[in-house]
């Protein structure tokens, strides 16, 4: 184990309860232990103004606030906007990964993905673990 803290407060956002469990269910596997859930990204960005999270994992569609509007106000915000944000989607079109590239997103995982697959995407994001 390098430097991760696995007690670091995660934010996980999905509008699907049971990709929220599976996310969550991954998180555990990879060993992390600190997961809070959003189910929108209004009640997101007010959990992220209220506590402070050291990564947030978001899925693009969601209503009323998507996850790429999350990242932007994320962005926009002067205590957030450092914060590593990954986003889920289940569209690989490239013109949505360079929208998300060009609001600041830290690294992109596109549905299905598995325990190798977001360890992988979060090791480069947080560095090895």
């Amino acid at each position: 184990m390098a430097g991760v803290d696995m007690d670091m407060q995660i934010l996980i956002v999905d509008d699907y309860k049971t990709m929220l469990r599976i996310i969550r269910n991954l998180l555990k596997q990879l060993g992390f232990n600190n997961v809070d859930e959003a189910t929108d990204g209004a009640q997101a960005l007010q959990k992220l103004r209220d506590k402070p999270y050291q990564l947030v994992i978001s899925d693009w569609n969601m209503e009323p606030m998507s996850g790429l509007q999350l990242l932007k106000e994320v962005r926009a915000d002067t205590k957030l906007k450092d914060l590593p944000f990954v986003m889920i989607t289940a569209e690989s079109k490239s013109e949505n990964v360079v929208a998300a590239k060009q609001a600041g997103v830290t690294n992109y995982i596109v549905k299905p993905f598995n325990a190798a697959t977001l360890k992988n995407k979060l090791q480069a994001v947080l560095g090895a673990f």
